[in-house]
């Protein structure tokens, strides 16, 4: 799936997980060195809303005719990748959830 090099793109903060290194702490406990998971997806999700509000800022200079096309249309579509990215993010959230439910104990 193309998730990884479209999720470095739309959310450069989250091309730092894939260098994280999971180290041994206490009894077969991994601790995550750097930033931590919420940490990754609050600077995602802030990311992405930026995006989106320059999405819709560049919108609103065109119909003023204050802007250039070109500006609104890669405005546009870098708010288009962040959202597909962050659907594919749920789809395999939600993919892994019905995985680890599917079990057996």
């Amino acid at each position: 799936m193309a998730t990884a090099p479209i999720l470095n793109v739309a959310f450069p903060a989250a091309g730092a997980v894939k260098n994280q290194a999971f180290q041994p702490n206490g009894v077969g406990t991994p601790k995550v060195s750097g930033q931590s998971f919420s940490e990754l997806m609050r600077q995602v999700t802030t990311e992405g809303i930026e995006r989106t509000n320059t999405s819709e800022i560049q919108s609103m200079k065109s119909l003023n005719k204050s802007t250039d096309i070109v500006d609104v249309v890669t405005a546009v579509t870098n708010a288009e990748v962040t959202l597909e990215t962050a659907i594919a993010v749920r789809d395999r959230i939600i993919q892994a959830y019905q995985n680890i439910i599917r079990m057996p104990v």
